[in-house]
């Protein structure tokens, strides 16, 4: 009996023991913060506010303290992708004046495209922990509703800087990511604006024949994915995510597109105007800085070959250019491209075609008021790429014929009176004679130095 008794005695106690210990972890349980405590914590000062009041308080910040704020706290910023998605938040972050570009009650000089900045930059802060492809996904879903943003979004393209609002957004929003997302974010932007199809029914067409949707594309790529003012590096990404995917002679139209001359009326690219006549150099800047861009060391996957076909491709589109304008367009590219591609004629045995090019640049130095000298060493070092003396003596002579070839041709022009204001035969005449002249005398110059040195 003892110690069925003792046993029920020390039984009692323990159950006891064990109830006051659940209680105690229970008590334990309601005064340590759970999950929604630690949240409310998270928020600081602002956990006091209701919602409500909590986005009444962002419409007095401004964009860039919003952006600071996300910084804080993954509640506070998924707070504040919460409030962007709201309509009071779309109205007071997405503005839409892209007609109008200063903004009322900014400080003095903010322009539209200085709100579009902070607003990337908030935005990628926001979504900092989101992989890439949500992170597309929220950025479209926010920028959906604005139509000037679209590739056929705006009724008035050329008086609109919605594009270009978009691109310095995506600017500062993909600014620092690796190369696969921004791989991602090209891709994704390409199928959002079915470009792939539109391209290629510019490319297939004949030049000008799709005018509205040349101008288009070529506004929503100047626009949206080389913004200027960005990196040269994330230009070349960019610029080689747009031609790569086309054959070269493809290639060629889409970089004709995208940077060639347009009208000063209407926009519209300006396919024959390397055919007319001779132009200027405003009209060759854009194609030759592309060309810098994609034979300079940022653009990894072109070879100098690469560029030098696409250039030598470019200079029949949409037909044959006249030589000035090819001239001036290697002059404009720089040293290294020039040489390269005057090197390339030379290798492949066209010492008449060179000879031809060689003369049209001595007329563009003339022309444009570049050293003359400059020219002359460019033949020096050309010369040096022939393997025999012949070829190289062949050159020369096919320069001198060329020279005079073109001064009879034009002097026969003017004589027999095939001339007019517009044509300007008998100046072209004028800049032949004196080019001619200085490019000779730079020889003398190098000819006669290089014997008194010696």
């Amino acid at each position: 009996m003892t110690p069925s008794a003792g046993s029920g005695c020390t039984a009692a106690p323990r159950q006891q023991q064990k109830q006051k210990q659940k209680q105690r972890r229970s008590r334990r349980r309601c005064h340590s913060p759970g999950r929604d405590s630690q949240a409310l914590s998270a928020l600081g000062d602002f956990q006091t506010l209701p919602l409500e009041l909590f986005q009444m308080v962002l419409n007095y910040l401004s964009v860039k303290d919003i952006s600071m704020l996300s910084m804080v706290s993954k509640t506070i910023s998924s707070r504040l992708i919460n409030y962007i998605s709201t309509s009071s938040g779309s109205r007071r972050l997405l503005l839409q004046d892209f007609h109008n570009p200063e903004l009322p009650g900014r400080k003095e000089g903010a322009s539209i495209l200085e709100h579009y900045k902070s607003l990337g930059l908030l935005l990628k802060r926001c979504t900092l922990l989101l992989p890439t492809r949500d992170r597309l996904k929220y950025v479209h879903k926010v920028l959906s509703g604005v139509s000037c943003f679209k590739l056929n979004g705006c009724a008035s393209p050329l008086h609109c800087l919605g594009l270009q609002c978009y691109g310095v957004f995506l600017q500062i929003l993909t600014a620092g990511w690796d190369e696969l997302e921004c791989h991602r974010v090209f891709n994704f932007l390409w199928e959002l604006s079915n470009l792939a199809r539109k391209v290629q029914t510019v490319v297939s067409s004949k030049p000008g024949s799709a005018r509205r949707l040349e101008l288009r594309i070529r506004l929503f790529c100047r626009g949206v994915l080389l913004p200027p003012g960005g990196h040269r590096s994330d230009s070349a990404f960019w610029l080689t995510r747009i031609l790569k995917p086309w054959p070269m002679v493809n290639q060629a139209r889409l970089l004709y597109l995208i940077f060639g001359p347009v009208s000063s009326l209407d926009g519209h690219v300006v396919w024959q105007k390397m055919i007319e006549g001779p132009t200027d150099e405003s009209s060759l800047k854009g194609l030759a800085d592309a060309i810098k861009l994609l034979y300079g060391t940022e653009a990894r996957e072109w070879t100098a070959d690469d560029v030098i076909s696409l250039v030598d491709e470019l200079s029949v589109v949409p037909q044959e250019w006249l030589m000035e304008n090819n001239a001036r367009l290697l002059l404009l590219s720089g040293n290294s491209i020039c040489f390269t591609f005057l090197a390339s004629k030379a290798v492949n045995g066209r010492a008449v075609e060179l000879a031809r090019l060689m003369v049209f640049m001595a007329l563009v130095c003339e022309k444009d008021l570049y050293c003359m000298d400059w020219a002359v060493k460019m033949m020096q070092k050309v010369c040096k790429v022939f393997s025999t003396p012949w070829e190289r003596s062949n050159f020369l002579q096919c320069l001198e014929n060329t020279f005079a070839h073109m001064l009879m041709d034009m002097l026969q022009a003017v004589l027999s009176g095939q001339r007019d204001e517009e044509d300007g035969g008998f100046l072209n005449l004028f800049h032949l004679v004196n080019a001619q002249a200085n490019f000779h005398k730079e020889i003398l110059y190098l000819a006669m130095g290089n014997n008194s040195s010696s």
